[in-house]
């Protein structure tokens, strides 16, 4: 069987205590049909001396002032050669034998996604969990795209798929994984998705980190990706729900593209109104999305929740749903 040939970039900007762990894990990976490329923002704290230790092994490298990490990794993608691609951020490190499963995996000509999972970490090496990995719904793409959960250091793509659905969002700063996975998603399907057990990448929780430290960056892009789907599917509501003053994000999808979109759009309501705005006991804010949202494109079992909710926030005192939540 051939192997693969894996591209894998690293976006980096001023990570050098991190970053020599994350290079010695692909370099020392028992694979060697590697492409690595490493796309730094002009790092000022050592970390091209770092680089510089390993350059005869890099296929390319740079230290240039960029507009930030999707910048950089389409810097990277644009130069990409392999067959499969995906990027490893400079505080994160792979599993030994992380790019061998991989490539057993894409073996399939037909697959176009593998999926693993990822140790979730705290300095200086404490597990706090094994993650479960993106979230597939197989029986419904619709809760798929609009609760659209990725892992995205786990989750490697053929190159030819980042072909054809296009490069990330670069005016998005967090979730521009989030928006690329709901894309694929919507111009794939879940046929072509592969998903494994195997522990593929050690992910670090720290105090500096996007995901521990800039929560709201987070919300901000949600509201804005979610809003910006219900225009381009034409939701009903849509700018009753979200008051728009953020640029819209274009989208392009056919016809048949949006009518499925549309109950995505609704499990994205759905999410929404439980994870944000009920667990932060917002009931006005919850009565919105769960009123407005199309309950004939749920499935039973999220109709259920869907109507669990609306009793807890429509008749409920705040101190009784804080407890439900807490204990739900």
């Amino acid at each position: 069987m051939s192997r693969p040939k894996i591209t894998i970039v690293t976006p980096s900007f001023n990570q050098a205590q991190f970053l020599e762990q994350t290079i010695c894990s692909v370099l020392d990976q028992k694979y060697s049909n590697i492409e690595y490329l490493i796309i730094d923002g002009g790092s000022t704290d050592g970390s091209v001396e770092i680089i510089k230790k390993y350059e005869r092994h890099l296929t390319y490298w740079e230290s240039i002032k960029d507009r930030g990490q999707s910048h950089a990794i389409n810097k990277g993608l644009r130069m990409a050669t392999g067959d499969v691609f995906n990027w490893l951020n400079s505080d994160d490190y792979y599993s030994p034998d992380a790019l061998n499963i991989i490539a057993m995996n894409f073996g399939d000509p037909r697959v176009q996604a593998v999926l693993g999972r990822s140790r979730i970490f705290e300095h200086p090496d404490r597990t706090i969990k094994i993650s479960t990995g993106t979230d597939v719904y197989p029986e419904n793409l619709a809760k798929t795209v609009g609760w659209a959960r990725i892992d995205q250091p786990e989750t490697f793509f053929r190159l030819s798929a980042y072909r054809k659905i296009g490069v990330l969002n670069e005016s998005l700063h967090f979730l521009m994984d989030k928006e690329w996975w709901i894309r694929y998603l919507v111009n794939f399907g879940l046929g072509h998705t592969v998903t494994v057990p195997d522990v593929l990448v050690n992910f670090r929780q720290h105090s500096l980190s996007k995901t521990m430290s800039q929560q709201a960056g987070f919300e901000q892009e949600l509201i804005r990706i979610t809003s910006s789907l219900g225009v381009a599917c034409a939701y009903p509501n849509i700018h009753q729900m979200f008051e728009i003053d953020q640029p819209v994000i274009s989208y392009c999808f056919t016809d048949v593209q949006k009518e499925q979109l549309r109950a995505a759009v609704s499990y994205a309501m759905l999410f929404l109104a439980e994870y944000f705005y009920y667990h932060r006991n917002d009931s006005r804010k919850a009565k919105l999305f769960l009123g407005n949202l199309e309950q004939s494109d749920l499935f039973p079992e999220d109709l259920r929740l869907h109507h669990k909710l609306q009793v807890r926030v429509n008749f409920l005192p705040s101190y009784l749903r804080r407890f439900y939540h807490k204990f739900s």
